[in-house]
């Protein structure tokens, strides 16, 4: 009799201890979704999942639990900063297609994806006839600022140009032009396919002005650089400009037919 009331007694102690362990560890889920820590809860889900005895020990759950997180809020970070660039293509850098015949290296690219053309504040400059590509490496270029935790805007001119007449009409002109001054890489498309009035050049050199040396910007354009003067078309603001952009600044110059018709990026 003693015996059986011994073993009842270590059963009910043990279900007990169980349950008290599930409801912890619901608990513990639970406070993670309040905080919002969606990485760490992953991971400590799927380590609840392992059986008892190949579940990691504290020190390296602690390892696996931070990490999760940090990866978490990097790609949440890549993705917010992707929407908000508002980018033409979903490219990668890895998808250019670098030849001879395209004037493009491997190790022109290379010098550029690490980003660090935007710590240093430097341009890139990229030219060559329609659908050479021009667009395809700015947006690889932009895509990978994202990922490297840097805030990227992406206006083809034709909407640019829409943008500062609007802002002109509205009187927000400055503010539009203080957010693209927040913004560490500024994208313009397609340089040179439309007229600049007086206001476009004003406001596109104050944007320069305001970037110089702290931030940088990519333009691409169908006219080679040597003609950008002429499209400006007033000389003054034309040398400020020009030497805002072209003083430090990588240079692509594409060349060969359009890769449209060839289905290559």
């Amino acid at each position: 009799m003693y015996n059986k009331r011994f073993v009842r007694i270590i059963i009910i102690n043990g279900n007990k201890k169980q349950t008290e362990k599930k409801m912890n560890t619901q608990n513990t889920i639970y406070e993670l979704e309040r905080l919002r820590l969606n990485g760490m809860k992953r991971v400590y889900n799927t380590v609840l999942s392992l059986p008892q005895q190949e579940q990691p020990g504290i020190h390296h759950l602690m390892a696996q639990l931070t990490e999760a997180e940090l990866q978490e809020r990097l790609h949440n970070r890549t993705e917010m900063y992707l929407k908000l660039s508002k980018l033409r293509y979903d490219a990668l850098l890895e998808q250019i297609h670098c030849t001879a015949n395209r004037n493009l290296t491997k190790d022109s690219i290379a010098a550029i994806a690490d980003c660090g053309f935007i710590k240093r504040a430097e341009n890139i400059l990229i030219t060559g006839a329609a659908g050479c590509g021009k667009s395809f490496i700015a947006c690889a270029t932009g895509r990978q600022a994202c990922a490297f935790g840097y805030k990227t805007i992406y206006f083809a001119m034709s909407k640019f140009l829409e943008k500062i007449a609007i802002c002109k009409l509205e009187g927000t002109l400055l503010k539009f032009l203080n957010q693209i001054e927040k913004m560490q890489l500024l994208i313009l498309d397609d340089f040179g396919l439309h007229p600049l009035d007086a206001n476009v050049r004003l406001a596109l050199l104050q944007i320069l002005e305001d970037r110089y040396g702290r931030r940088s910007t990519i333009i691409t354009s169908q006219l080679p650089v040597a003609n950008w003067y002429e499209y400006i078309n007033e000389s003054t603001i034309a040398d400020a400009i020009m030497d805002r952009l072209a003083g430090v600044a990588h240079r692509f110059e594409l060349k060969g037919e359009s890769l449209r018709r060839k289905n290559i990026n």
